[in-house]
């Protein structure tokens, strides 16, 4: 997935509809997880959180919580890992999408970065390591590059399978959106390393506008 996204990212006239194929692609040829009797999943794989210090690689894809290109409000989007100060404990990250954003580059305090998952769970050796229903989460949302709270509906039941999501939406009277299938590649857990509350408010503010400026269209 890092070599795949550094070598397009380049490539100034890429469509963005080719990056959304290459993340689908890259999510799915996650490594997956195998564990042997007695191994439980390490830091990373599939639901299985990150250690309290861990600090994301060069390349790696995270949730990261940026500012607005208005600088009012905080969205959660995909990017990409490019250094980590230790000294100031700041990562300084790549929009996934810098080529057609005003902004591309960030520099964020750790508790701003998610690291995403570096493997996948196997449901049929490791369904622990997997959200189960009726689990928050943040997911990214289809065809975009930004994060939502979603409620997992169905988990996977095999190595090959997705999650079924159901992500909140005012906009629908349930206040859910119909089912959407995610890899488990873009899937966090929605309060790891962050206040609940402040995940909770950065993720229903404008959610339906942000989505609409932030679709891959092919």
């Amino acid at each position: 997935m890092r070599d795949e996204f550094r070598i397009a990212s380049n490539k100034e006239s890429i469509r963005r509809g080719t990056w959304m194929k290459m993340l689908s692609s890259s999510a799915q040829t996650l490594p997956l997880y195998v564990s042997k009797i007695g191994e439980k999943p390490p830091p990373l794989c599939g639901a299985v959180p990150a250690e309290q210090n861990y600090v994301a690689k060069v390349g790696d894809m995270v949730a990261a919580l940026v500012k607005d290109s208005d600088g009012i409000g905080d969205n959660w989007i995909l990017a990409e890992v490019v250094s980590y100060n230790h000294s100031t404990s700041k990562y300084e990250v790549d929009d996934i999408l810098k080529e057609q954003n005003q902004k591309g580059r960030h520099n964020l305090c750790r508790r701003r970065v998610i690291p995403l998952p570096l493997m996948k769970a196997n449901p049929e050796t490791d369904p622990q390591a997997l959200f189960p229903q009726g689990t928050l989460v943040m997911a990214l949302f289809p065809q975009t590059t930004c994060f939502y709270k979603a409620l997992v509906n169905k988990p996977p039941a095999t190595h090959v399978d997705e999650y079924e999501l159901l992500f909140e939406d005012p906009a629908y009277p349930e206040g859910y959106s119909p089912p959407n299938y995610v890899a488990q590649a873009t899937l966090s857990p929605l309060n790891r390393k962050l206040n609940r509350a402040l995940v909770d408010n950065t993720l229903q503010t404008n959610i339906t506008s942000f989505i609409t400026s932030r679709i891959v269209k092919g």
